[in-house]
């Protein structure tokens, strides 16, 4: 019953988060995607590439979350056991990095200095949750199993190894 509620949870704080903040507001911002393509070469490509590799890697952490955690990325709803398997072996904070990511793809796709703008500032207000609550919020609940895991894994650049841990 445990995973059945994490998965449920982590669907739909998917839905609520990365949804709005990647998904619903660069819609709103590019005038719902009725904007032309971007006439700049390769930017749509490039734009394309990030949001589908982004959204699968979104899509794998929050499974990671519901089946090794057993519990979701809501504050409301936390992990039982700290996630450091799969894609988190080579950057702590890669659901950032891939809402990053998407919003990135979309400014290059639709050419757009709002969204681009937006993403900024999305970075900035990621950046000072991640620092001002989230990591004291683990190194409370996990102690010493956090320290080694965020002393040997980068924050935001992936490391090309896993860390083995």
């Amino acid at each position: 019953m445990r995973t059945f509620s994490a998965i449920a949870g982590s669907a739909l704080f998917l839905v609520a988060a990365p949804g709005v903040v990647a998904g619903l507001l660069p819609c709103l911002l590019t005038d719902h995607y009725r904007k032309p393509l971007s006439a700049v070469p390769g930017f749509v490509p490039a734009g394309f590439v990030l949001v589908v590799g982004a959204a699968a890697i979104l899509l794998h952490t929050f499974a990671r979350f519901a089946l090794e955690g057993l519990g979701t990325p809501a504050p409301v709803a936390p992990t039982e056991k700290l996630v450091v398997g799969g894609i988190y072996r080579h950057v702590r904070n890669p659901m950032y990095v891939a809402v990053l990511a998407i919003i990135l793809g979309q400014a290059l796709i639709f050419s757009s200095w709002p969204v681009l703008f937006y993403g900024l500032i999305a970075v900035a207000a990621m950046i000072s949750f991640v620092k001002l609550y989230e990591e004291p919020t683990l190194a409370n609940r996990y102690g010493e199993e956090y320290e080694v895991y965020r002393r040997a894994v980068p924050g935001w650049l992936p490391r090309l190894t896993p860390w083995r841990g």
